[in-house]
């Protein structure tokens, strides 16, 4: 079988790993929209029916006037940054106290509620709708098996990385769905700061998910959350003059050379979502979207070369078996992780631009890719820790914005006019 020559180029090495990065959003996007048409049925001025923490300081009226549901929507997200902070701070304090078994079991039985609590009440809602002909037996077990298989795949078990993608992918699309549910001032506001708190926590000293990184880095550990793994990219390498040794990448700022982890920090938002006959969904979403949101880790499952990110350079100080430089970058299985975080924010931005019509679906799309595109390479130019959701979520508002009210106007006007363009 004829060996995948090794790129030459950034351009040239990333791009197969982007496109395996991008299947999933794009999956996830595609089944929130899906939702959003066939189950949302109140137009964007109808008040929400969904009580949550991200709606508690002000609710949404169709009576309001522009400048209170601005003042209002601020407030909202604001306060919902607050919870995500104070959440984040003690996510970290548990990590530095080495309750990572708790957290798993936590975040296990937070899945388990999403899947089964939130994905049945999505289920019986679709199954009226299409009338499907299944009795309520048969459901509850079919939901069980689905929810239990689910959270072993995800935390409890190794299972086929396809099934672990897909259960990510699920529960991304689940807890995106509810957001999407908030008064619309109050989506674009709390994805705006989120955006911001996410920039805030990454790169200002002493923030919350730089924290966490800088002390999962110091320990070598793992941090429990939901991510999803990419299947990585590998490549054979000749190994010149290096004996077999794998190359590595590490952090800037790692503890030490040949550190095999990486990470993008992304958002940790905290989906607090209680339905009205559902009062304590809010309480077990938390974890679900919870810090390290965007990671680039390095893993070592292979001795194949995986892509690189930057060409890289023998440090030739220290050990001859460690080989490392500084920077973000793939290991040597090459295995892009994307936290769930990013998912859902994304999927958000989508969803409610479906709610207005598809040509700002399309555009928002378009500009949340991109934005991960440039994120990456900003990573691999920069080679330090960057927050994955500003880039995308500024264009993704930015689009929205444009072809709402220039673009589509735009378009209609020259089809009225019988005009190409």
């Amino acid at each position: 079988m004829a060996k995948k020559p090794k790129p030459t180029s950034i351009i040239d090495s990333i791009g197969e790993e982007i496109v395996r990065i991008i299947t999933p959003v794009s999956t996830c996007m595609f089944l929130v929209v899906i939702l959003v048409t066939i189950l949302n049925t109140n137009s964007s001025d109808s008040p929400s029916s969904l009580n949550t923490i991200a709606t508690v300081a002000y609710n949404e009226t169709p009576s309001d006037s522009t400048w209170d549901k601005f003042k209002g929507a601020l407030l909202n997200s604001l306060v919902f940054v607050v919870v995500v902070t104070v959440t984040t701070f003690i996510l970290v304090l548990l990590f530095y106290l080495r309750c990572t078994k708790f957290l798993k079991i936590y975040m296990g039985f937070s899945s388990f509620v999403v899947l089964g609590f939130m994905g049945g009440e999505i289920g019986v809602v679709l199954i009226k709708g299409f009338s499907v002909p299944i009795d309520c037996f048969t459901f509850l077990v079919v939901l069980f098996n689905f929810t239990v298989v689910g959270v072993m795949a995800v935390f409890m078990s190794k299972m086929a990385i396809l099934i672990t993608q897909g259960y990510l992918v699920v529960i991304g699309m689940l807890v995106a769905y509810w957001f999407t549910m908030l008064p619309e001032w109050t989506t674009w506001a709390l994805l705006v700061t989120m955006a911001l708190y996410d920039l805030a926590a990454v790169l200002l000293p002493g923030g919350p998910l730089k924290l966490l990184v800088e002390l999962a880095i110091s320990r070598d550990e793992e941090i429990p959350a939901l991510v999803y793994e990419a299947r990585p990219v590998s490549y054979d390498d000749e190994l010149g003059g290096r004996g077999g040794v794998v190359e590595r990448r590490m952090w800037k700022g790692g503890s030490r050379v040949g550190s095999d982890i990486g990470e993008i920090s992304n958002s940790n938002p905290i989906s607090n979502l209680e339905s009205d006959s559902n009062s304590t969904l809010g309480e077990m979403l938390a974890p679900l979207v919870q810090v390290n949101e965007t990671r680039l880790v390095v893993s070592e499952e292979t001795s194949e070369l995986s892509v690189p990110l930057i060409d890289q350079r023998a440090n030739t100080r220290g050990q001859e078996d460690d080989f490392a430089v500084e920077g973000i970058g793939l290991g040597s299985s090459g295995a892009i992780k994307l936290g769930l975080g990013d998912f859902i924010f994304y999927s958000v931005l989508v969803g409610r631009a479906a709610m207005y019509d598809f040509m700002t679906v399309y555009a928002c799309y378009l500009a949340i890719i991109a934005g991960l595109g440039i994120t990456l390479l900003l990573l691999a130019l920069y080679q330090k820790a960057l927050p994955a959701l500003p880039v995308s979520i500024l264009l993704g508002v930015l689009f929205y914005v444009l072809t709402r009210f220039f673009l589509e106007v735009f378009v209609v006007q020259c089809s009225l006019n019988l005009l190409m363009f």
